[in-house]
C-alpha cells in the first residue's frame, strides 16, 4: 500500500484550487453575459467591427437601412427595410457586459425584414442593458451605371421629285370652217350712162376698149398662125 507524503497531498491540493478558480471565472463570465433571446449569440466584452467579431462582409452604414431605437437607452432596435442591393449578414448589439450577435435565417431570426426586439445582452443583475451601440455586417453591391447607347447614324433621305404624268394640253379645237366668200353686189348703176351698164356713167365714152381688145386678139391668132407655118415650112 503506497503511503501518500504531504508533498503530494498539497500539490493535489493546488491542482483543485485552480481548477476551481477557472470554472468560477467561466461561471461567472457566462453568467455576466446572457440573454433571454433565443435568436442570439451572448459574447462577452466589447466589439465595433464585423472584422473584430469574426463576422463576414463589412459595416453597412445606417443610411442603407430603415430602422427604429437602437440609440443609447433604448432597451430594443427595429430593423424595417434594408436599401437596394444591400445584403445583411450580421447583427450586432452591444450593451452591457457583452454583446448579441444576430444572423439572419438562423436560431428563428427571418431571412428578410422585419427584425424586431433586437437586444443587448443581459447585465450582471440579470436585467435587460440598454444598448450602447449597434452595427450591421454584409455587402452592397452597386448596380452597374448603364451605358449609354450609341447614336444612330443619322438617315439621310432625298426627297425625290413627285412623278406625275405630264399635263395633257388639250388642244384648241380646231374649226375648219372655209372663209365665207362675200360676194360684193354689183353696183347698180342707174340710167344708161353710153356704157351698156357695165361701168358708171361719167360722162367719157370708152367703146373703143372693145375694139382695141378685138384688135389685140386678132393680132395673136395672126402670130400663132404665122409660127405653125414657120414651123411646117423647116
Amino acid at each position: 500500500m503506497q503511503i501518500i507524503t504531504g508533498r503530494r497531498v498539497r500539490s493535489a491540493a493546488t491542482v483543485v484550487a485552480l481548477a476551481t478558480a477557472a470554472l468560477l471565472g467561466v461561471t461567472g463570465t457566462a453568467l455576466a453575459c446572457h440573454t433571454d433571446d433565443p435568436r442570439a449569440i451572448p459574447t462577452p466584452k466589447n466589439v465595433s467591427t464585423c472584422e473584430k467579431a469574426k463576422l463576414p462582409g463589412t459595416e453597412i452604414s445606417t443610411k442603407d437601412l430603415t430602422f427604429t431605437g437602437g440609440t443609447e437607452k433604448d432597451k430594443y432596435l427595429n430593423i424595417t427595410a434594408v436599401g437596394e442591393g444591400v445584403t445583411v449578414t450580421a447583427i450586432v448589439v452591444k450593451g452591457g457586459d457583452g454583446y448579441n450577435i444576430y444572423e439572419p435565417g438562423k436560431r428563428g431570426l427571418a431571412e428578410t425584414p422585419p427584425w424586431e426586439k433586437l437586444r443587448s445582452p443581459m447585465n450582471g443583475g440579470g436585467k435587460q442593458a440598454d444598448i450602447s451601440h449597434w452595427f450591421a455586417c454584409g455587402e452592397k453591391k452597386t448596380k452597374p451605371t448603364e451605358q449609354p447607347k450609341p447614336s444612330e447614324p443619322t438617315k439621310t433621305t432625298t426627297a425625290k421629285p413627285p412623278t406625275s404624268a405630264p399635263t395633257t394640253t388639250d388642244k384648241p379645237s380646231e374649226t375648219s370652217s372655209a372663209p365665207s366668200s362675200t360676194a360684193v353686189p354689183a353696183p347698180n348703176v342707174g340710167g344708161n350712162g353710153g356704157n351698156g351698164g357695165g361701168l358708171a356713167d361719167t360722162g367719157f365714152d370708152n367703146a373703143w376698149l372693145l375694139w382695141a381688145g378685138g384688135l389685140l386678139v386678132l393680132a395673136g391668132a395672126g402670130v400663132l398662125v404665122l409660127l405653125r407655118v414657120r414651123r411646117k415650112a423647116n
